[in-house]
């Protein structure tokens, strides 16, 4: 509170003060100085004179320069600031910018409330805990997650879900600290590695970097068949331009999963198009397959994009931003089938947030684009 009064005082002071700088104006003479005008008068007479003959050059520029000389000296010594008789005005203009600061902070002792404490954010965060969670967007989840986490620092599973609600809430770099926070607790869960690995893809745009490739690595060491580190791992060698070890890394966890697992034609249609490419093609934005179409780009290349995409999805799922693009495409291409399995999902994934739920059924209602089919 000691500083809205400061604040208070400060602003009523430069109020002040603008009021005195408009009264000094104000108060200053109308009119030209006597003084001024006998100079300035002789001035006009030394020009007359030149202009009828009757002063010659020399002489002109002489007495020219000696007049301005005693106009310049008797223009500093007038002063406009106050008039010699204005200490009284200027006596009323202080009093009553006092008197109206003073009603100012009287009306709001009065009438406002200047000893209300703010609500503190813990009571804040009390009132959401105690809400329902799905009326509650990523940023306040995660909030209440940290406060559960000062009563239960040593739970993992806790760390894991805060870091799943700051991915949602588009806080990478918050959800790795707190994924890193799970694995300094577990290290010997397989399935913390590999989320902390999906958040620094995520973070870094769908790139395999360094911190990613060690926490997939860290994931194989406990768990050899764990699908994701293995799909990341072998798109980080294609990335690097090591296509065929990248390849056989895909053809084995092709070879490894079930025959009714979904994933497998999603990953055999990614593999093929990688091999016929022989690089990586990027998962498409928000709007690129449209603008694909328009840009001359042929319906297979947009239909490998968006399998590319599937295919990261279902290695790393929890990517709402991704789910949303996915849903979205299927929508662009036409393909109801996918786009109503996709929502389907998405929805069950991320049934406990409206906002994401919101932007599915928004990227679902997209019109289908005749010229990607």
């Amino acid at each position: 509170m000691i500083f809205f009064w400061i604040g208070a005082a400060g602003l009523s002071a430069a109020a002040a003060a603008l009021v005195l700088r408009g009264a000094a104006r104000g108060l200053a003479p109308v009119g030209d100085d006597p003084n001024l005008a006998v100079h300035r008068r002789q001035l006009s007479e030394i020009d007359d004179l030149a202009e009828r003959g009757l002063l010659a050059q020399g002489e002109l520029k002489s007495a020219r320069a000696e007049a301005g000389r005693r106009l310049l000296a008797a223009a500093d010594q007038g002063d406009a600031a106050w008039p010699q008789d204005g200490n009284g005005a200027r006596r009323a203009v202080v009093a009553s910018a006092a008197i109206a600061s003073l009603a100012a902070v009287t009306l709001y002792v009065l009438i406002g409330s200047p000893g209300a404490p703010d609500q503190p954010f813990a009571r804040r965060v009390a009132e959401w805990r105690s809400s329902d969670p799905s009326r509650l967007d990523p940023p306040r989840i995660a909030a209440v997650l940290e406060q559960a986490a000062k009563t239960r620092p040593n739970d993992p599973e806790l760390y894991r879900n805060l870091a799943l609600a700051r991915i949602a809430g588009g806080d990478a770099v918050g959800a790795g600290e707190a994924l890193r926070r799970a694995v300094s607790l577990a290290p010997q869960r397989a399935d913390l590695w590999t989320a902390l690995g999906e958040t620094f893809v995520a973070g870094d745009n769908g790139q395999v970097g360094p911190d990613a490739r060690t926490a997939f690595a860290e994931a194989l060491k406990r768990d050899p068949n764990d699908l994701s580190a293995r799909y990341h791992l072998s798109k980080g060698l294609i990335a690097d331009g090591k296509l065929d070890e990248g390849l056989a890394g895909w053809r084995a966890l092709l070879a490894s999963l079930p025959p009714a697992d979904e994933r497998r034609a999603i990953l055999a249609a990614e593999i093929d198009r990688t091999a016929k490419a022989g690089r990586l093609v990027e998962a498409p934005a928000p709007g690129q397959v449209q603008a694909a179409a328009e840009g001359g780009v042929t319906p297979d290349m947009i239909q490998g994009m968006v399998e590319g995409l599937a295919a990261r999805l279902a290695a790393a799922p929890d990517d709402p931003d991704g789910w949303v693009r996915l849903v979205r495409a299927y929508a662009v291409l036409g393909d109801a089938a996918r786009r109503d399995a996709a929502l389907a999902s998405a929805s069950t994934r991320f049934k406990d947030q409206p906002r994401v739920l919101a932007a599915l059924r928004q990227a679902a209602d997209t019109p289908a684009n005749t010229a990607v089919q």
